[in-house]
């Protein structure tokens, strides 16, 4: 032991933090039931085994590994605002650190605390991305000038870190990170918000499970109440990984003891009473009045002393950093592996970098063949392995609901319902057909106007179709363009175009095709379809029965129903009497007639659609995008080499990534042979 006095072999003993006269730390061995006070500063063997595992996880921050998911353990420091959270600090690294009304803290302060053997201190601070160095006598002003520089010249907060190194001869070994004081009334200058703004970044960094929360309690204060205990409560329920320091011992030492003793909130970390530095007392007077104050004081000298001061406060700090470090090391190697294997895969499944016109000929033509290959299996063959969880793209299947939907709008207009107007329109055109002639023949020009007509209006409908039809198709092989060709963004851009291009033109040809169907049904009558007659002769047979009912001047009935016609309504036809069997027998042929050109549409729209998609995926889309990737727009097959912005940009981070967990990987790989795991 320093300054001459003899170790008492009959006293426990155990490793403390010790203040010297320069306002920094070591770690002696000391009695414990007894706090050194004159004992010369030495830097115990404890520290220097620490010391590389600390560096290593510093190491590890430096290098913003927690930007891959990866946590480290860190000693997070949280009180609520004025709990002397920045005294503690103070004490510990030997510094000043910016006072004042409001929130002192406007953003995380990372403190990294190092010993070295020069007795001349060295500090420095870093933040966006800069490293300026400074001094004890201007390390204040310049942390303000730092915040202001982070979080503007206001009193709010911001999530940037500010990190400030101390290394001083005597400092434990500790990288803390303190954050904003919790307040939840705004003064002048704050955000109506500042308590969510606050509540929020501390959230952030005490759940992670390798978070050890430093949370720092006024004396004066009930502990349940403390807003800081109830966040940390609400990661750490069992208190496993929080250690409570009780500050301003000096101003409320009644029933302190019953406090840190009873734990009615859960402080598996144990406390740690200190008082705090006043005014302008140095570090060596604020040390020895601590002393003195828990040795006398009729209610603090009760406390064991083995949670109070400053001293005790570095000790436990040390020794939980370097088990937490020690435990959970081994996982962070392991997180560090898999993050690597995993962007290594990532990119590997990325395109190479195309350097010729070769290589970007040899990829056009593998994109190319593996997305018609695709549309075959999805438009032509049914095969949706690809697409198993997307019915959009079950092409098959909705292609089939699509055209009988097209039929059942066909079958159900109104030019299909036989019922509509019946015999009206049949003999109309036969009075505007007369002509000097035999009266039993059925003229053809009415049977022809009235096809006309009818067709006129359902040709809407087929129109339409087409249009709706091709409108999917579009959204299914720009789909699948756009998905082989995910990492070229020149040839997605052509892609694109040219899809959009041929569908298109095979829209308006299907338009043109079936706008000449439309013409050829309107232009004459003709089927071979023996169906065709089959049901003239069977809605014949009802025309005897049919015209007695109508003229039955006895019954008068309103309505008749002909089977394969259904009810129909019969007051007008007593009109015409004379005309009733030709209006029925042409009424009858153009039913039959009928049914023959509503398959006719359905049919013949089925086979035109399914050899267009065929001759689209084997033939035309190729040719279109061939054209459009030479054309005066596409810039050529050399435009391939070029990559898409978000393809350049993943490549680059997920290089970013690797490098970085390379160098995280060599760092722990050095240390990790040598973890200790310390015992408190």
């Amino acid at each position: 032991m320093g300054g001459g006095k003899q170790a008492n072999p009959s006293v426990t003993t155990s490793n403390a933090a010790v203040l010297n006269g320069e306002g920094s730390f070591a770690l002696v061995e000391v009695e414990k039931d007894a706090v050194p006070i004159n004992c010369a500063p030495i830097v115990s063997s404890y520290n220097e085994k620490i010391r590389p595992l600390l560096d290593a996880v510093d190491k590890l921050r430096n290098l913003m590994v927690m930007d891959e998911g990866i946590q480290l353990p860190t000693i997070v420091v949280v009180g609520d605002q004025s709990s002397g959270k920045s005294s503690v600090l103070e004490s510990l690294a030997g510094i000043s650190l910016p006072r004042g009304q409001g929130i002192c803290t406007r953003v995380p302060l990372i403190m990294r605390l190092q010993h070295h053997s020069s007795p001349e201190p060295e500090l420095s601070f870093e933040y966006n991305g800069r490293t300026d160095r400074t001094d004890e006598d201007n390390v204040t002003d310049d942390i303000v000038k730092a915040t202001n520089s982070i979080a503007g010249g206001g009193k709010g907060i911001s999530n940037a870190p500010l990190t400030l190194l101390v290394k001083k001869k005597g400092v434990p070994d500790l990288t803390m990170v303190d954050l904003p004081g919790i307040t939840r009334v705004p003064i002048h200058g704050q955000p109506e918000n500042i308590y969510d703004q606050i509540k929020d970044m501390i959230m952030e960094y005490i759940k992670p499970e390798e978070s050890i929360i430093l949370n720092v309690l006024s004396a004066s204060v009930d502990f349940a109440t403390c807003e800081s205990i109830r966040m940390s409560q609400s990661v750490d329920k069992t208190g496993e990984r929080t250690l409570a320091v009780v500050t301003k011992v000096d101003k409320a030492p009644e029933g302190l003891l019953e406090k840190v003793t009873g734990d009615d909130v859960n402080i598996g970390l144990g406390y740690v009473c200190v008082r705090n530095r006043i005014g302008d007392e140095t570090y060596e007077e604020a040390r020895a009045i601590a002393h003195e104050l828990f040795q006398s004081h009729p209610l603090l000298s009760k406390i064991d002393k083995s949670i109070v001061g400053i001293p005790v406060l570095a000790q436990k700090l040390v020794q939980i950093q370097a088990n937490s470090i020690a435990r959970n090391l081994p996982e962070i190697v392991k997180k560090i592996n898999d993050k690597l294997n995993y962007c290594l895969s990532e990119l590997n499944k990325m395109p190479k970098n195309l350097s010729s016109v070769a290589e970007a000929m040899t990829a056009f033509m593998q994109i190319i063949g593996l997305a018609k290959e695709s549309l075959r299996k999805i438009l032509l063959r049914g095969e949706f392995e690809e697409y198993s969880e997307d019915r959009h793209m079950h092409c098959t299947a909705r292609l089939v609901e699509m055209l009988n939907q097209y039929s059942d709008a066909l079958h159900n207009c109104v030019q299909s319902d036989p019922k509509n107007n019946f015999l009206i329109e049949e003999i109309k055109a036969l009075e505007e057909v007369k002509g000097i002639a035999l009266p039993n023949f059925l003229p053809r020009n009415a049977f022809l106007t009235i096809l006309q007509g009818k067709v006129s209006g359902i040709s809407s409908i087929p129109i339409g179709f087409v249009e709706q039809f091709w409108t999917y198709i579009e959204e299914v092989v720009i789909s699948v363009l756009m998905r082989h060709s995910d990492n070229y963004y020149q040839l997605q851009l052509c892609a694109r175009r040219a899809g959009h291009n041929l569908m298109a033109k095979m829209k308006e040809r299907s338009i043109k095709w079936m706008t000449e169907i439309v013409d050829m049904e309107k232009l004459t009558d003709y089927t071979c379809d023996p169906e065709y007659i089959a049901e003239w002769n069977r809605l014949m047979a009802h025309q005897k029965t049919f015209i007695d009912g109508v003229l039955d001047n006895k019954k008068r009935p309103s309505t008749i129903t002909i089977e394969g016609i259904g009810e129909v309504e019969v007051e007008v036809l007593r009109q015409y009497p004379l005309m009733l069997p030709q209006a029925f027998d042409l009424k009858m042929r153009m039913a039959a007639y009928w049914k023959v050109v509503m398959r006719r549409f359905v049919d013949f729209m089925a086979l035109h659609l399914q050899l267009s998609i065929s001759n689209l995926v084997n033939k035309e889309m190729e040719a279109e995008i061939v054209n459009e990737l030479m054309g005066p727009y596409g810039g050529g097959i050399e435009r391939m080499l070029e990559e898409s912005p978000a393809v350049a940009v993943k490549r680059a981070n997920l290089n970013k990534s690797i490098r970085k967990l390379r160098d995280s990987k060599e760092v722990v790989a050095k240390i990790i042979d040598s973890i200790v795991t310390y015992g408190h």
